[in-house]
């Protein structure tokens, strides 16, 4: 499959001298006036997927065997887009409120009409492909864990540090959102760099700690914790834009952003098949327990995944799930995968072994 999102592409592709183009995929580009020169080669089997033509020209490229897509309302997404994002891709303009990730959101707000909802669905769907081409080849660990917390505190360090263990031979993967979650990815990217590397990139964030109130600088600091080291290793974040006034982390290097956060939270507890480490957190945190406990209750015993809960105090007194969490996993094939750790050092042991 050759996917084509550039004029550039387009051109260079054609003057090199492509006859048939059954293969392609041509995302979002204004074709006006082109169908003549299309229409020359073999388009049979090719798509074009939201782009614009002169009247007549689209008719005439289905008629000859090319499926084309038409774009779907005014949704700044590319709804047949066919990989995940990157950090650069959503904060592709500054200040942050022209981003991609900024109109996306804004856009994710409004109440939707068909249109909209039918752009949502086809987004969501283009990332579930995007994301099922990513992950072969990995074994999956989750790190679930509160937003709020601030580059600057010891707990950020630790999670990062658990990160960073479970990252050398795991890939990580989190909400995609700041705090716990950016620390997550963080450890997980730097986890082929000794824990000096790591130490250094957590002094440069210490500086700006929160996205409040500057999301640019929060996001201008990220860049210079990590500008000068070596090509990172892979770390997987799956944010959602119905929490797009927390902007995404830019450690996760393959960024699975939804739509709809039901279809999110599915996803990310369903792709993590080497178990999930649960961070002090609130109600985002307790709900992801509980849904992961779900699947785990119900599933077979060769499909059951570890379930790390870090901090006794929280988990059985703060919010008392784990005594919940035991009982229902009581004689199920669950019961000897849940665990309750104090440390992130012990809930990377767990994993690991």
């Amino acid at each position: 499959m050759i996917h084509v999102e550039s004029t550039a592409e387009l051109d260079r592709r054609l003057d090199a001298g492509a006859r048939r183009l059954g293969s392609w995929r041509v995302h979002r580009l204004d074709l006006s006036g082109r169908g003549s020169e299309l229409m020359s080669r073999e388009v049979h089997g090719a798509a074009f997927l939201g782009c614009t033509f002169e009247p007549g020209e689209d008719d005439r490229l289905t008629a000859a065997g090319a499926l084309v897509m038409p774009a779907v309302g005014d949704s700044p997404l590319d709804v047949y887009r066919p990989r995940l994002y990157t950090a650069d891709e959503l904060f592709d303009r500054t200040p942050y409120p022209r981003s991609l990730d900024a109109r996306a959101y804004a856009w994710a707000q409004r109440a939707p009409d068909r249109d909209d909802s039918l752009a949502a669905a086809l987004h969501d769907h283009a990332i579930d492909e995007a994301l099922a081409r990513f992950t072969p080849g990995h074994r999956v660990v989750g790190v679930m864990g509160g937003h709020a917390l601030g580059r600057d505190q010891p707990a950020y360090a630790d999670t990062a540090r658990l990160g960073h263990a479970l990252g050398s031979s795991l890939l990580v993967a989190t909400g995609g959102g700041p705090g716990a979650m950016e620390a997550a990815n963080l450890g997980g990217r730097l986890a082929d760099l000794d824990v000096a590397a790591l130490d250094a990139a957590l002094a440069v964030l210490a500086g700006v700690p929160s996205y409040r109130p500057s999301i640019d600088a929060w996001v201008a600091n990220a860049r210079a914790a990590v500008a000068d080291l070596p090509t990172p290793r892979p770390s997987l974040g799956i944010p959602t834009w119905h929490y797009g006034h927390e902007p995404p982390n830019l450690f996760a290097t393959a960024i699975a952003k939804y739509v709809r956060n039901a279809v999110r939270e599915a996803v990310l507890l369903e792709i993590c098949d080497a178990g999930i480490v649960f961070l002090p957190g609130a109600a985002g945190t307790l709900q992801e327990v509980f849904q992961d406990a779900c699947e785990n209750y119900y599933t077979e015993e060769t499909s059951v995944a570890p379930m790390v809960l870090v901090g006794r105090e929280h988990w059985t007194t703060t919010l008392p799930a784990w005594p919940l969490l035991r009982s229902l996993a009581r004689d199920r094939a669950m019961e000897e995968h849940v665990h309750l750790v104090d440390t992130v050092e012990e809930a990377a042991e767990v994993l690991l072994g």
